[in-house]
Order: C-alpha cells, then structure tokens, then sequence
C-alpha cells in the first residue's frame, strides 16, 4: 500500500528548543488501496479558503492564524498525484473539528467514517468554535462506529472499517472530543497510527513529557476531559516504549513529525 503524507492547511507558526521554527500543520494521509483511495483526515477544504469566516467562524480564523493556501487543500494536492475527487472512496476522520472535516464538501461521494460519539457531539453542539455544520451541509454518506470494547490493538481496543479490505481501523483516543480516535493504517510492513489531537508535540510522548508551550495551551483549551486525555498520552507513551518497532505514532499538528515522515 504507498501512504502520501500531506499537510492540508498551514496554521501559525510555532518553535522549540534546538528546532527550526515553522508552520503547525494539518497532517492527512493518502492510501492507495485495492478499495481506491482513502483519506484520514481532510484538513481546510476549498470553500474554507474561500469563505473561512463563513465555514471555519472568525473566532476560529483569528485564534489558529490558517495561510488558506488553495494549493494545500488535500483536493488539490491529489490532482497533482493525478487523481480525481470521486477517487476517494473512503475519508477517515479522527474528530470532526473544523480542521480535521473542513476537506469533505470536497469528496461528497466518499463514505466518513467516524465514532458515533463524536458525529452526535457534533450534531449536537454545530454551530460552534469546533463543530461548523457547514463542513456536512452537503449530507455525507456516514460510516458510524459504536466504540469497541476488546482491547484487540496493542492492548488498545480498535474497531476495522466496514467495507475497506485494507486494514485501517478506529482506535478511540478519548479526551480531546467525545468520539475522539485515532486511525490505525497497516502499509504492508509496520502500522502507522494518527493520534489526531490525542497529543499535540511529539515530546510529549518523550519519558519524561515535554508539552509545548503554546500548543499545550491550545489542547488544555480544547479538552472535554483532562484526567482521560492524559491517561491517553500515558498509554500513547507505553505503546511507543513496548512497540516502537512495530507502531509508528504521530499526530495532526506538529511539523517537525511531518517532516520526519516525509523524509
């Protein structure tokens, strides 16, 4: 299976010790599978670029700074790969905040899988500074999942998507949303696993943690449940410790995990 790993919208520029500084990103993958194209996460789509006030809110425009480059919208980078948006076929999406949905309008025959949890919360909640009805409005073909209870996953419980042969599972990541999880992707040889907002800097995951001090405040902001979203991080640590030969985390924000993967 070939995995393209994409930023799918540019947001403010953020720095560490001993790092280059740069753009925080929206971090999506590409599979191409024997099912056709899947897509975890969608990023800013093109109407977001067009209209952010009207789609992503301007509380939302004014707090994460996004570059709204049209060239970064995952639409647009798959025509460079040479590929259609009815090539989709599958978009996986770890929470439905504006900067993980904001892509689908731009795949409207492709089916969304998510945690029921998370698509209830958002229902419920829309409109509002995470949740923009705006980014479903065109009624998406939705893939439900109740959460898993067997810890089947490196002692993680996970639930296989229907009708994918590939084998890219839900793997709820709780505190960040309702529904939150991650999306587990087997390529062939290790698993790759999208903690989406489970953490938000990569030395987090460190022994001894090390959150960012501009991105922690934006997960402490954003967190439904703070005791469970750093029991999350904990687990995320011990998965990394026990099978890191085998799992290869990342999550959606931080570029300097991004660049690593693509080189």
């Amino acid at each position: 299976m070939k995995i393209h790993h994409l930023n799918c919208g540019s947001v403010r520029a953020i720095d560490a010790p001993g790092l280059p500084a740069a753009p925080a990103v929206n971090h999506c993958l590409l599979a191409e599978t024997a099912d056709g194209l899947v897509l975890v996460e969608t990023g800013l789509g093109l109407a977001d670029v067009r209209d952010p006030g009207g789609t992503l809110g301007d509380d939302w425009v004014a707090m994460a700074q996004p570059h709204l480059a049209e060239e970064e919208t995952a639409v647009r980078q798959l025509a460079r790969l040479g590929f259609a948006p009815s090539d989709v076929r599958h978009v996986v999406v770890t929470h439905l905040d504006v900067d993980h949905c904001g892509g689908l309008p731009d795949f409207p025959a492709a089916t969304v899988h998510v945690l029921a949890a998370e698509l209830d919360a958002a229902v419920a909640e829309a409109p509002s500074f995470r949740y923009r009805p705006a980014h479903w409005a065109h009624g998406p073909k939705w893939a439900t999942y109740a959460a898993p209870a067997a810890d089947d996953w490196f002692g993680f419980a996970s639930a296989p998507l229907t009708g994918v042969a590939a084998d890219i599972r839900l793997v709820p990541l709780g505190g960040h949303t309702a529904g939150h999880a991650g999306v587990a992707v087997h390529d062939g040889t290790r698993w790759l696993l999208h903690c989406g907002d489970a953490y938000y800097f990569h030395r987090e995951l460190d022994v001894e943690p090390q959150p960012h001090p501009v991105l922690d405040v934006v997960q402490t902001r954003s967190e439904i449940h703070h005791d469970l979203r750093l029991g999350t991080q904990a687990r995320l640590r011990e998965l990394v410790r026990r099978h890191g030969d085998e799992v290869t985390v990342f999550s959606a924000h931080d570029p300097w995990e991004l660049a690593r993967l693509r080189g």
